[in-house]
């Protein structure tokens, strides 16, 4: 899998422009949702001209099949080829979907990445994960594809609301914790309450950086890779619960809680320390609350860990920590640490 090309930019359209006049393609296609379509696309209209767009229904529940069909079926009705260009502006939906609609139309198409929330700038947009999801269950199908560019700017940040902002810094948060002291107490530091957003700039790049290490090494997820899980074999089966239910939450307070529980898990396993721990809670705590859910839910979200994707065979693996830095892949648990685990994210 090729490394992606990175960059940071202050102005969004120029840095694009830039960017369009380096790359062959014959026809242009920007897909957005119908959030993005309104507050993300005039920042980079001048720069993609009379791009046909393709606009799909915002939310991650409409990351499925249906929005992928229309994906495919307005690149092939408007003369999309397999040297056509798609440009995907938006969210982490629309990142996932648009990648994945790039990999598979004319078996490969290019395409850029324009992420416009935190979450997809630290985590989506990059290391060429995409998909859709199934039913209920979270990127049940995709494809390794690496967009050729991912073009990362905090202007968009300014059309975030306090929650969204507070989602992406929850992988961000991950991130610091799987690579260094000095990056997670930076991470500590910073002030969601007041954000800084010009000041935050450097910090997802960090982010990025730690995140495109761990890829580089492990396209595929075969081994060094599955250090990104962290948080997320509890955190996904939080956010599917939450969907089935029809009471959604966002991916990044999803993954919060779940770094809750996989951090206890960490102590008592693995020897993580217990000051950071508490300092890492106390943080999570303050900015995204608590669980809601209850101990009459553990045996669904245990049945949904189940599906996980990094198991092997009946047994549900975990990526966990012997400090920061310290990764610990494929580290598994019975159903009755499981079970304890959940006690402790509840009684935090």
């Amino acid at each position: 899998m090729s490394k992606q090309h990175i960059i940071a930019a202050t102005d969004v359209a120029s840095t694009l422009e830039q960017l369009l006049r380096e790359i062959e393609y014959d026809r242009l296609y920007v897909l957005t949702d119908g959030q993005t379509a309104q507050l993300c696309y005039p920042l980079v209209a001048q720069a993609v001209g009379d791009a046909h767009q393709i606009t799909i229904p915002a939310g991650d529940d409409n990351k499925h099949v249906d929005s992928l069909c229309h994906v495919w079926s307005e690149l092939s009705a408007h003369g999309a080829t397999r040297h056509s260009l798609l440009i995907n502006v938006g969210g982490g939906m629309v990142t996932d979907l648009g990648g994945f609609a790039a990999a598979t139309f004319k078996r490969g198409i290019s395409c850029i990445n324009v992420p416009t929330t935190l979450l997809a700038m630290v985590d989506a947009a990059v290391g060429g994960k995409t998909g859709i999801n199934l039913h209920s269950l979270k990127n049940e199908v995709g494809a390794f594809y690496p967009a050729d560019a991912v073009v990362v700017s905090s202007q968009f940040l300014h059309t975030l609301d306090a929650p969204n902002l507070a989602s992406g810094f929850a992988e961000m948060l991950k991130h610091g914790l799987i690579s260094t002291e000095e990056h997670w107490a930076g991470l500590m530091r910073y002030d969601l309450n007041s954000p800084n957003l010009e000041a935050l700039q450097p910090l997802i790049m960090e982010s990025i950086r730690t995140k495109e290490h761990i890829v580089e090494q492990d396209p595929k997820e075969q081994h060094i890779r599955k250090a990104l899980n962290l948080g997320h074999t509890l955190g996904h089966a939080f956010e599917t619960l939450a969907m089935r239910r029809g009471t959604p939450c966002l991916h990044g307070y999803a993954v919060a809680w779940g770094l809750v529980g996989e951090l206890y898990l960490s102590h008592v396993r693995e020897g993580f320390p217990a000051d950071k721990l508490r300092q890492t809670i106390s943080f999570i705590k303050e900015v995204y609350g608590t669980s809601p859910f209850t101990c009459k839910d553990y045996d669904e979200l245990f049945a949904l860990m189940q599906h996980d994707k990094k198991n092997v065979g009946t047994e549900i693996r975990f990526t966990l920590l012997g400090g920061i830095g310290d990764i610990r892949i494929d580290r598994t648990a019975t159903k009755e640490e499981i079970f304890e685990m959940l006690d402790f994210v509840r009684e935090c």
